[in-house]
């Protein structure tokens, strides 16, 4: 469908992370006692939205109660969708669309073949993951590039989590909750089951919307324990938005695709998804501005773990302070530390890292780490800056300096071991064959 220009100034938004909110689009389309009445308010059909098991504890538990025109489960039966073969959730190591590697990876920015023809759904390729859909534990990172609109197309994932991160052209997230507007510098999340219609803002038809998306098998993201930083700091809960309650009452063949065990299906239904009249409760989509992380860093000597830079994070629960992901990024900020080297350290982590970057030049990194491209340093790979950084950063002069003005890079880091598709490695054409070179520079040490 050809994109027309979105008019994105009246979306109004609610302030929290993980509150219990009530929206209505039409005044007194809640109940006014309880959540499942015996006939429901304007009589809307009363429907509950379950995130997590019942029985989780109170502050774990995450659940909407929605009412709406019809129920969710009126619609044809479903069919294999054919239209993205490229979007998997399984990465077992003998997959034929796998290619584990513990190479240091780096692709150019991330364009590829037939991307003007798609929407977003058939717009995302997988490029390396962890873990099993079926047993809720992992993570798929996934890119995204394309230029149609939807239309009357919508798409819910049974898989996980969609952490959405845009690089080039602002979308527009229409929810059964709501519309999300997410330029680039933003982030949005859309729960697992929750069906959404993705757009572009800016109707330009020779450039496409390009972003990364981290999906999370196990769990849902949340805030970051702050330990002895204290109460404040990092990214703030009232800085995220959960949209409004806005509905369409639409009449016409809608199609919805389903993601299930990586494989796509969909479904026809004669009415919009997005009639949802009022909700109450904390499973909803929401967004965040990258540019409200309030940054932490040392003000006395070495250079901080980049644990410190975390927006969100997805604990594995076996282990305390363990994370099937960590959202990290790495925004403007102040360096002072004192005899220090002040760029991250040659390190082999017990993590991997999945990097991407949304605009400008990463610190760490001089040369070859472009706005829409990747870097991948996997479990115990060594990695660290390159030659050239490491040179201008033994002999700055140890003064406080901004970096990374205009520039923010972002970290998919994780406890698995991130596999890469065969896709990212063979048909991308965008790994950067050199990219170990960057380290060959680094002289030997022989004043002993």
């Amino acid at each position: 469908m050809p994109v027309t220009k979105k008019d994105v100034s009246g979306l109004k938004y609610m302030n929290g992370f993980g509150n219990h909110f009530q929206s209505e689009a039409v005044p007194d389309s809640l109940p006014k006692l309880g959540n499942n009445p015996q006939k429901g308010p304007h009589g809307l059909y009363t429907e509950c939205i379950s995130g997590t098991a019942f029985t989780v504890p109170r502050h774990l538990n995450q659940r909407s109660w929605v009412y709406r025109l019809r129920p969710a489960v009126q619609h044809l039966p479903f069919e294999p969708y054919e239209g993205n073969k490229k979007l998997l959730s399984s990465f077992h190591p003998f997959s034929p669309d796998i290619e584990p590697t513990p190479q240091q990876l780096r692709w150019d920015p991330l364009t590829f073949e037939g991307a003007k023809d798609a929407d977003f759904v058939d717009g995302i390729v997988t490029l390396g993951g962890a873990g099993d859909t079926q047993l809720k534990d992992g993570l798929g990172i996934h890119f995204y590039n394309f230029s149609k609109d939807m239309g009357n197309k919508s798409f819910y994932n049974s898989d996980g989590d969609f952490l959405i991160v845009p690089v080039k052209g602002e979308i527009l997230i229409t929810t059964e909750f709501g519309k999300l507007h997410v330029p680039p510098l933003h982030i949005a999340v859309v729960q697992r089951g929750l069906k959404m219609t993705v757009d572009r803002v800016d109707p330009d038809p020779n450039d496409c919307a390009q972003g990364f998306i981290c999906e999370l098998y196990k769990g849902h993201f949340q805030l970051p324990e702050l330990g002895p930083i204290g109460s404040n700091g990092l990214a703030n809960a009232k800085d995220f938005e959960v949209p409004v309650a806005a509905y369409e009452d639409k009449e016409g063949e809608y199609t919805v695709v389903n993601k299930f065990v990586g494989k796509m299906f969909s479904y026809k239904q004669d009415h919009s998804p997005y009639d949802i009249v009022s909700y109450s409760g904390n499973y909803i989509p929401f967004r965040y501005d990258l540019t409200k992380f309030n940054t932490i860093g040392t003000i006395s000597y070495d250079h901080p773990d980049p644990s410190i830079y975390t927006v969100l994070t997805a604990p594995t629960g076996d282990q305390p302070g363990t994370a099937v992901i960590d959202f990290v990024i790495f925004p403007p900020r102040w360096l002072v530390a004192e005899n220090t080297f002040r760029p991250p350290w040659f390190h082999r982590n017990v993590m991997a890292e999945f990097m991407g970057n949304i605009e400008g030049v990463y610190d760490a990194k001089a040369e070859g780490f472009m706005p829409g491209g990747a870097s991948l340093h996997n479990m115990n790979t060594a990695h660290g800056p390159d030659a050239e950084t490491f040179n201008k950063a033994t002999n700055a002069e140890l003064k406080p300096h901004k970096v990374s003005e205009g520039s923010m890079a972002f970290m998919f880091e994780s406890a698995y071991q991130i596999v890469t598709t065969k896709w990212s490695i063979q048909e991308s054409g965008k790994i950067q064959q050199d990219y170990w070179k960057a380290w060959q520079g680094l002289e030997k040490i022989s004043d002993l």
